[in-house]
């Protein structure tokens, strides 16, 4: 259906595109010398000990505590596969899914610090938006190759 100026799946899609630049800036702006030295999973252990709810206490000791170096690169290189695969839409709605649950998993872990909560849950919900309006239907390797139904 065409709306103003672009179609449906093509608004859509500058959603995808979006939340993809928006991962990619997340890789790019961390210092990668201190985050893959642990400073990123320092600091956000740091937010976890003081956390009001003992299941993010628990499960951050339990998962990533023990693994600081390997959590440190699985963050930082699934922003990167994040951006990518939205920006070009390669397995949009796997990047998508992974998307919402990134999102999700920041927005619990900084709850008590709402400064962070517009982009998280900006993040989450534009994730949502484009997961359930299959925003791989235009301007997306997807939709070139066929990959997923439309």
């Amino acid at each position: 259906m065409q709306t103003i100026w672009l179609t449906e799946a093509e608004w859509f899609a500058i959603l995808r595109i979006g939340l993809g630049l928006w991962w990619l800036e997340s890789w790019r702006h961390k210092d990668k010398k201190d985050w893959f030295a642990g400073g990123g999973i320092r600091w956000a252990s740091g937010i976890a000990d003081k956390h009001r709810w003992p299941f993010v206490r628990r499960g951050f000791d339990l998962v990533v505590k023990p693994r600081p170096r390997l959590m440190a690169y699985i963050v930082a290189y699934a922003e990167l596969a994040l951006g990518l695969g939205l920006v070009v839409g390669f397995l949009t709605p796997i990047a998508l899914t992974a998307s919402l649950v990134l999102s999700l998993i920041y927005l619990v872990l900084m709850i008590h610090d709402w400064a962070e909560q517009g982009q998280n849950l900006m993040m989450a919900l534009i994730s949502a938006v484009g997961l359930f309006g299959a925003s791989w239907r235009s301007w997306a390797l997807d939709d070139t190759f066929g990959l997923f139904l439309q």
